[in-house]
């Protein structure tokens, strides 16, 4: 059976969070978006979870299910602020757990190294090397995968407290780390030019901090297994049988180029070379994205592609799409009437994206419209790179050049529906 899933989520508990993060919110807007699966987000935090307790139903597959029927596994993210080769490192990581006293036994760890009831997404000052041997001395089931991996602050290979390679984070923990989420600012193919993930599988989540559907599964993975399982899932990264991600485009996300948000100064990275690295208002250092993080590290030319690599689909969220047409803004009534008379009609947003024929389409939507999410199908969205915090901004035209990489897996995309 295929399974949509977004293993990546947050609750209402976590900062900067939607006060609409509820469980059954979060099912709500995964049928609609198409999703099959989700993390359950903040399992660390008292009262998320006694909600989870409450609300949903644990069975021997480890898999929560709602009263309605939808599953639910258990995730949380966790921050670790420390010292390590004489530099500062802050690094995020999705841990996943296969059941019930699993959790109670994470939880436990996590109590003794300090509170998590202030945040969902607590902080704690030990290494990432520790975290690995603790959490594998509980259960060798639990999951641990950096998060967005390459953004700047807070990630294993982030810019400005990161690793140059999982070996430099990990020591001989290293092997106990089966995937990476690439996060929004990268995509499979800039993750393929570095020789060192290889054997690393690539996850794609949308670490949704909103109930709106333009965020959650806005990345997604695409797993192929014979039943909705703890170990199946598990099972399928630790194998590398992903059989697709779901991905924005990288500009899409807020740190792809260098910059200063504050100074309006937006680079690409050979022209970050040419400052020095140096804002050219305010002279401070700029902080550095992901595409020139991805160049230092790269041991590989660009259009690389690995043998057996999994497809992978670039997508812009649809309600983005119908705003850019309609010249509205991506909240407004205008755009919610469209987007749910098109999910009226198709069933899933990921059904409109991946699926809808465009002359059925266009008795709905119209012909500009239907014209421009066949665009988006097609990787053929432009996109105007974020940079420093603030996201890409897609914008209507098309690509001077269809990239040979997005095309990979746009092709046959029913296959999966």
């Amino acid at each position: 059976m295929k399974l949509i899933a977004d293993l990546h989520i947050h609750s209402r508990h976590s900062r900067a969070t939607s006060g609409e993060l509820t469980l059954h919110n979060l099912e709500k807007y995964a049928r609609i978006k198409g999703l099959g699966i989700l993390g359950t987000g903040d399992f660390l935090h008292p009262k998320w979870r006694q909600e989870i307790s409450r609300e949903l139903k644990e069975d021997e597959n480890g898999i929560l299910w709602s009263s309605s029927g939808f599953p639910f596994l258990w995730q949380t993210e966790i921050s670790l602020a420390y010292s390590q080769g004489g530099r500062g490192r802050r690094v995020h990581f999705v841990i996943l757990a296969p059941n019930k006293d699993v959790v109670d036994q994470v939880t436990g760890f996590f109590l003794s190294k300090g509170r998590i009831d202030y945040d969902g997404r607590p902080i704690f000052g030990f290494s990432s090397i520790e975290l690995v041997e603790s959490l594998m001395a509980i259960s060798r089931d639990i999951e641990i995968i950096p998060a967005h991996a390459w953004t700047p602050w807070f990630s294993v290979f982030g810019s400005m407290s990161g690793f140059d390679s999982l070996k430099e984070c990990f020591g001989d923990k290293v092997g106990f780390i089966h995937a990476i989420e690439t996060g929004l600012s990268s995509d499979p193919p800039m993750n393929w030019r570095v020789k060192e993930l290889d054997d690393i599988a690539l996850l794609s989540n949308s670490d949704c901090h909103s109930f709106w559907p333009w965020r959650l599964g806005r990345e997604a993975n695409i797993f192929e297994i014979n039943d909705v399982s703890y170990k199946g899932i598990i099972k399928a990264i630790r194998n590398r049988e992903i059989s697709a991600t779901v991905e924005v485009d990288p500009g899409y996300g807020k740190y792809h180029y260098d910059g200063h948000r504050n100074c309006g100064i937006s680079l690409p990275p050979f022209e970050t070379n040419k400052v020095n690295n140096i804002c050219p208002r305010c002279r401070k250092p700029l902080t550095i994205g992901v595409l020139n993080r991805v160049e230092q590290l790269a041991n590989r030319p660009e259009g690389y592609k690995p043998e057996n690599a999994a497809a992978f689909y670039s997508l812009i969220p649809l309600s983005e799409i119908i705003a850019l047409v309609n010249g509205n803004g991506v909240s407004s009534v205008k755009t919610w009437k469209m987007f749910y008379d098109l999910i009226k009609k198709f069933g899933t947003e990921f059904k409109v994206l991946l699926e809808a024929p465009e002359a059925d389409m266009e008795v709905v939507a119209g012909e500009k419209l239907a014209e421009a999410i066949i665009t988006n199908r097609e990787g053929r969205i432009e996109v105007i790179p974020g940079y420093d915090g603030e996201y890409g901004k897609p914008v209507l035209g098309y690509k001077p050049e269809l990239r040979k990489d997005c095309s990979y897996g746009q092709k046959g995309l029913g296959d999966f529906f």
